[in-house]
């Protein structure tokens, strides 16, 4: 595209450059007088097009290096579990996820997080830390968007926690005006004290059926909660920095009680050492749910089959 984009301007330059002015009348001194102001027109319009042609063009992205530089920003012993992974993919499903497929706002495009009231969301608590965190790489590589780092950096975490390879294209550009943040999007992400209703209308909203609801629900088999983010408390499962299916094998086959504290409802294992949040307990407790979750609590690889083409969705959605 860069290639094509150089070698328009060069065709422009020299045509307009190459083209002579109308040849003076041969008449008296008014025709020698309109060749001039012809001639002046020329190239004052040839001048003008040669100047827009000299804008610099958009750097050329490695995208392989980006992908090397988020990968080398994973592993930290001094963050929660010793990655920032999880909150990677954190990132790129919550600014994916505000998404409307009626008027087509929101979504992975735009990168609106970094605006007012969307960064402020408490929603999205925590998520400056993983946007700071791949400030660097956006700073090495100056002509990627906001928006294609932060999206790709959900799908190399995930591939380098063990996941499935999801198929990922860049193109999603930045916005670069305040007033661009979608309408109410507190709204637009799950509300984890919620249950199947409210999980149906967030996810059908972006177009989701309760296959890829509940595909999607597995990546809380990665990361934790934290009380001063969502007020929650605690991890998923024993391996929080490995993708797999555990999370709905804890589901299915551990036992989960409403834990006794002060914060907002959630559950326990037996152990108190792992946590459920009430969409999460949707997922064995609606008939609809349930199915997904015994199938994929049974078999990883449909798991990872369907979790990628849902990330895949998510990822591109008003794309």
């Amino acid at each position: 595209m860069l290639r094509s984009s150089l070698s328009r301007v060069s065709v422009i330059s020299r045509r307009f450059f190459s083209t002579q002015a109308p040849a003076a009348a041969q008449s008296g001194s008014s025709g020698t007088l309109a060749g001039a102001v012809v001639g002046l027109a020329s190239g004052a319009l040839a001048f003008k097009l040669w100047s827009e042609a000299q804008v610099a063009p958009v750097p050329v992205v490695d995208f392989q290096a980006v992908r090397n530089d988020i990968a080398a920003l994973l592993d930290d012993d001094n963050y929660d579990d010793g990655s920032f992974g999880p909150v990677f993919v954190r990132l790129a499903w919550h600014a994916a996820g505000t998404f409307d497929k009626q008027n087509k706002t929101g979504g992975p495009k735009g990168a609106t997080m970094r605006f007012h009231p969307e960064c402020e969301h408490g929603a999205n608590a925590g998520l400056h830390v993983a946007r700071e965190r791949l400030q660097t790489v956006k700073d090495k590589h100056p002509g990627l968007s906001y928006a294609d780092l932060w999206s790709l950096s959900g799908v190399v975490a995930i591939e380098e926690m063990g996941g499935p390879k999801t198929p990922w294209k860049a193109g999603r550009a930045d916005n670069s005006k305040p007033d661009t943040v979608p309408p109410t999007p507190q709204d637009r992400l799950p509300d984890a004290s919620q249950g199947a209703s409210h999980l149906r209308d967030v996810f059908g909203r972006m177009g989701f059926d309760d296959r890829e609801i509940v595909a999607l629900s597995g990546a809380h088999a990665l990361g934790r909660c934290h009380t001063d983010r969502s007020g929650f408390k605690g991890p998923w499962t024993r391996a929080p920095t490995t993708f797999s299916n555990e999370y709905y094998r804890e589901l299915i086959e551990n036992k989960w009680t409403k834990k006794k504290w002060d914060g907002p409802e959630q559950f326990e294992d037996p152990s108190g050492d792992l946590m459920m949040l009430p969409t999460d307990m949707e997922l064995i407790h609606d008939k609809g749910f349930r199915q997904w979750t015994e199938l994929y609590a049974k078999d990883e690889v449909a798991f990872f089959k369907d979790f990628a083409a849902a990330f895949d969705k998510l990822q591109t959605l008003g794309v």
